[in-house]
């Protein structure tokens, strides 16, 4: 099964299914999770509103751990997500939609690990899954780069985002971890398709307001769900990838 993680303006993907259905799955993490279950193409999608559909989830606030492990515990293992984030690449620009290639981490309080009664190294050399990359990348124009992920909910400093340029950070946002490393722990295969809202603090002269990443979503809602049904529609049935087997060799 394909899960489908819904960023900020991404609240439903009904008007891509043949047939929907809601399911509420419990887990050991928190609160239950309400799941769509839709049909697109003959192909069972899982989607899950990452900030709740009336976006009232802040992105510190938001139960990652749950959000993984009911995907899972449902037969999920693909995820195409979906992040909205700031530039700091001056070729990436408002608008643009991009390919996380890998991340540099400065949450600072979320649970980051499934594993905390034993001891489990994943490896995140390549973090998010290369095959889904490379096929997205085969059939789109999109742009490539590493995401910084911060903490939230304020907007980043600054010096901030001068700081994550020298670390070699391409875009900032607030929700891809630890989301992407969780998919990891749980074999899942993750690939994140970056909405570009803004230029970051500094990059620009412009006050950075929410308003514009909604803006952008509403303008580019569109073209993003079609991006993801043609990405639904070209992973094959057959399967096989090293994300499936990403703990192998991690547990001591």
């Amino acid at each position: 099964m394909i899960g489908v993680i819904g960023g900020s303006g991404v609240y439903k993907l009904t008007e891509l299914a043949d047939s929907i259905k809601l399911k509420k799955v419990k887990t050991s993490y928190g609160e239950d999770v309400d799941i769509s279950i839709l049909t697109v193409d003959e192909k069972e999608i899982a989607f899950i509103s990452r900030h709740s559909s009336n976006h009232s989830l802040p992105p510190h606030m938001i139960n990652y751990r749950v959000n993984i492990a009911a995907l899972k515990s449902i037969g999920v293992d693909k995820i195409i997500a979906t992040n909205s984030v700031g530039s700091l690449n001056k070729d990436i620009s408002p608008g643009d939609i991009a390919i996380a290639t890998n991340f540099i981490d400065f949450t600072k309080n979320r649970p980051t690990s499934f594993y905390d009664d034993k001891v489990v190294h994943v490896d995140v050399t390549e973090p998010y899954c290369s095959k889904i990359n490379n096929l997205i990348s085969s059939k789109f124009n999109v742009k490539k780069g590493v995401y910084v992920c911060t903490e939230g909910p304020r907007f980043e400093s600054a010096a901030e985002i001068r700081m994550f340029e020298m670390l070699g950070g391409d875009m900032v946002g607030m929700t891809g971890l630890p989301e992407a490393v969780l998919a990891r722990e749980k074999e899942i295969c993750y690939s994140s398709l970056c909405l570009v809202s803004n230029y970051a603090a500094g990059i620009s002269d412009d006050k950075l307001t929410i308003d514009e990443v909604f803006e952008i979503v509403e303008i580019k809602k569109e073209e993003l769900n079609s991006m993801i049904y043609k990405i639904i529609k070209t992973i094959p049935n057959e399967w096989d990838c090293d994300c499936l087997n990403s703990l192998n060799g991690a547990e001591v």
